[in-house]
């Protein structure tokens, strides 16, 4: 809505532009309407009129709406997923956004490892999610998700990782 309120701001600058230049600038000489319309028939100025909206609001709109659909139909991160790599992002924000860096996500943690420069497959995410790192010593605590929600999880992480 924002954008279509920023064309329209620029038609109206554009339609002030256009018919100050058409009178003749702002110091034209004063002329009555019949001389202004034997310079200038009425055909071509509905043409012209024609064409500067056609240029100036039908192109933006259409534009903005074929825009607006590309974006509705895409996913976040522009990959579609499945039920089961919604319900994995819904637990990785839950459980692993304070930790890790993962756009799709929104997250941008400093602890864990950047996941999008990482793109670490599933099998490697399921692993670290069973056992955490540095044998359960480390940061990452063994055994944060189990069964489906890790395998969900691991699936969602591989699937939008640095894409």
């Amino acid at each position: 809505m924002l954008a279509l309120g920023f064309v329209a701001l620029f038609v109206i600058l554009g339609l002030i532009v256009f018919f100050v230049a058409f009178r003749g600038g702002g110091k034209a000489l004063p002329q009555t309407a019949a001389q202004r319309r034997r310079k200038i028939g009425r055909p071509v100025m509905l043409l012209i009129a024609a064409i500067f909206v056609g240029f100036g609001v039908v192109i933006p709109v259409l534009t903005l709406r074929h825009n607006a659909d590309d974006q509705a139909e895409a996913a976040i991160g522009g990959v579609k997923l499945t039920a089961g790599q919604e319900h994995g992002r819904e637990l990785f924000k839950e459980r692993c956004a304070t930790c890790h860096t993962l756009e799709d996500a929104g997250a941008v943690g400093l602890v864990g490892p950047d996941l999008d420069n990482l793109r670490p497959p599933a099998a490697l995410i399921l692993d670290a999610i069973a056992k955490g790192r540095a044998r359960g010593q480390g940061q990452m605590p063994a055994e944060l998700l189990a069964g489906t929600e890790a395998r969900e999880v691991a699936d969602y992480v591989a699937t939008v990782a640095g894409r």
